[in-house]
């Protein structure tokens, strides 16, 4: 076995500083003064301890905010932090800190302050491992497993386990609660803001859910298995709280259009976060089938491990699926808070996605029969978070082996290979749509893969999906994965990587600070490039550079496709890139 030991974060680049303080004036009670400081690394914010060498008290003027003590009698030791606005300072300044104090007696004062550098959190990444038999890889896919999971874990909500790996975060939104008090704390942050979209995240589960049953030797023999279990886990806890009654289910929590007005960390956040949700009244099949088909999945991968867990999910799975075809409708109707953000399009697709997903778990034909009457024949325009019929499509294959849904596989793939519908970058990537066009491809080489281990077209369907997954961690000269590769993008579109630690602030100044996230979000896949193979790696381009849990779904599950093919040395070789002539 090979370990790979991957970097380490210092807790602050600049480290502790020590100064004494300037006094401009000690007349009086008053005692006047700056503590400055030589600045040889930016820093998004500082805390400043100062030790007074008699007893002073009233602090009456200064640059920062005072954090301790917070009583008005004497004292000698003095903590603050910058001010919102006042977080950003670059190398070469020279930064001064004013206060103003009043002696607590006749003596002359005098101070040393300690600056403090809240910039980076101490961060050491997991080591990862190659395993004796194992195919040799043009890349780490167990890198790539584990740094994703990393990201899931950076994108919880609520109560944080004591074996947290993200040492940036900490306990968050621990008030999410439903109209009647209900707890709803848990789950995962969206994207780069603060709110939990549940149709996503419900999207994002059932995906690498599937890609654990499908592919459970890639996490198991790389040594990742726990991990993926916790990761999944994780939402799946959250839904069972989100369904609160049969026929009710909570579908959001936090206010989009304020959350998105704000920038902030979880752990900062102080307003009232407003639930949605949909029942008999205001209906949403869809993500009641979403959220079924991901309890459904969930009860098939904790069946041995967890049974009563397994049998709890599937509890919930068949009221979610039973409300769901009794109360058809698009949840983005009953919630309109949501039309901003992930608004859907339609929900026949969820119908044959959530049955399939019902008849894998339980083999219920009943279910089999619901997904066939539901499917949506002809080609995929692409699977989504929106759009579950080309997955629906290789279940339905697998389940039957009919050809009318190998015809639709092939149709969909025939248009998104190269002499397809699908356009190409001049790099070889299949650029589906300008928003998050990894996602896509990312999706459909999944897709691909398992097409490919049903024996659909399997030579060629492996080799395109090797080549955008492998366009995603680095062909083109560059990772498009943070904390990856070959120059990872840095400038992260996401909250909470771009903030300084506690206890300084987050503000709007850490979206338009230039340089790199201060905290590294190891595993977020970006949304990629333009259809020339460009891209920005800046911070407030959100077509290009946000991050998101359904983005890194489709990545992840396809490279635990791919370390399946190197676990039984199927990988094609040479690796032959597909693309346009």
């Amino acid at each position: 076995m090979r370990l790979l030991l991957l970097s380490t974060l210092a807790w602050g680049v600049l480290g502790d500083m020590t100064t004494t303080m300037q006094v401009t004036s000690q007349q009086g009670q008053a005692l006047l003064g700056s503590f400055c400081f030589d600045l040889k690394a930016d820093i998004l914010g500082w805390e400043l301890d100062v030790t007074f060498s008699k007893p002073v008290k009233d602090v009456s003027q200064y640059d920062g905010d005072v954090i301790s003590p917070s009583s008005a009698s004497c004292f000698t030791q003095l903590q603050m932090v910058n001010k919102p606005p006042d977080g950003v300072h670059y190398t070469g300044e020279h930064l001064c800190v004013k206060m103003m104090v009043q002696r607590c007696g006749a003596a002359v004062i005098t101070a040393t302050g300690v600056l403090r550098d809240l910039t980076h959190a101490q961060q050491t990444v997991p080591a990862v491992s190659t395993f004796a038999g194992a195919q040799a890889t043009k890349y780490n896919y167990v890198e790539v497993l584990m740094k994703s999971m990393m990201f899931y874990e950076a994108q919880r909500s609520g109560k944080l386990p004591a074996d947290n790996r993200i040492p940036w975060r900490g306990d968050s939104a621990l008030g999410d609660k439903g109209d009647n008090g209900e707890d709803l704390t848990g789950g995962w942050y969206d994207a780069g803001g603060n709110t939990k979209f549940n149709f996503p995240m419900a999207f994002s589960t059932t995906f690498l859910t599937w890609g654990l049953i499908r592919y459970k030797d890639a996490y198991e023999k790389t040594g990742q298995l726990e991990k993926m279990y916790e990761c999944i886990k994780w939402p799946l806890d959250y839904f069972i709280k989100c369904h609160t009654q049969p026929d009710e289910l909570y579908v959001q929590t936090g206010d989009g259009a304020y959350e998105h007005s704000t920038w902030t960390s979880p752990e900062r956040m102080n307003q009232n976060r407003p639930t949605f949700k949909i029942d008999a009244d205001n209906h949403g099949s869809d993500i009641a089938m979403e959220v079924a088909a991901a309890m459904a999945a969930g009860s098939i991968a904790f069946k041995q491990k967890d049974p009563a867990y397994s049998s709890t999910l599937l509890t919930h799975a068949k009221q979610l699926y039973t409300y769901a075809m009794a109360h058809q409708g698009k949840y983005s109707d009953s919630v309109p808070d949501v039309s901003d953000f992930y608004k859907s399009y339609g929900f026949a697709d969820e119908n044959s996605w959530g049955a399939i997903w019902m008849y894998k778990a339980t083999g219920d034909n009943q279910y089999l029969a619901d997904a066939e009457q539901h499917h949506i024949p002809g080609p995929a325009w692409g699977f989504s978070w929106d759009e579950k019929n080309g997955g629906a499509n290789i279940l339905l294959y697998e389940a039957t082996k009919k050809s009318i849904y190998q015809q639709d596989i092939v149709a969909t793939f025939n248009a998104w290979l190269p002499g397809g519908t699908v356009t190409y970058t001049p790099n070889c990537l299949a650029f589906r749509l300008k928003w998050g066009p990894l996602r896509y491809s990312a999706n459909m080489a999944y897709l691909a893969l398992v097409a490919a281990d049903e024996g659909i077209n399997t030579s060629q369907y492996r080799q395109w999906a090797i080549g955008q997954i492998h366009y995603i961690l680095g062909d083109t000269g560059r990772s498009f994965i943070a904390g990856f590769g070959n120059n990872p993008p840095q400038r992260l579109h996401h909250r909470s990587s771009s903030c300084p630690l506690l206890p300084a602030p987050c503000s709007w100044d850490m979206e338009k600070y230039k340089g790199p996230n201060p905290q590294v979000l190891y595993g977020a896949m970006v949304g990629g490039p333009d259809p020339n193979d460009k891209y920005s790696d800046d911070r407030d381009d959100t077509i290009r550079n946000e991050v998101a849990c359904d983005y890194n779904a489709g990545l992840q599950s396809s490279v635990a496709g791919l370390q399946h093919l190197a676990n039984g040395n199927q990988l094609p070789s040479p690796l032959q890139p597909v693309c346009p002539q």
